[in-house]
């Protein structure tokens, strides 16, 4: 078990997904990226949000979808 962390660089705040380590994270990383780039979007997989206070405040997400649809509204914000 971990977290992927998405944290735009020029906002505060991250979203955090839980996710299992393995080739379907890392396949849905890079579908993240190459949606967003990474010029201003870190992401990340963490085991444990609380030792990581740079990426505060968290906001926990339940999918995979639903990490993109709030990306997606970020970016646009």
């Amino acid at each position: 078990m971990c977290y992927l962390v998405a944290k735009w660089f020029s906002k505060e705040g991250s979203l955090a997904l839980s996710a299992k380590p393995g080739q379907d994270l890392i396949d849905f990383i890079d579908k993240v990226e190459a949606r967003f780039g990474s010029t201003d979007l870190q992401l990340v997989t963490i085991s444990r949000p609380s030792a990581y206070g740079e990426y505060e405040p968290y906001e926990f997400v339940d999918s995979e979808n639903e990490l993109i649809d709030k990306l997606e509204k970020q970016a646009a914000a």
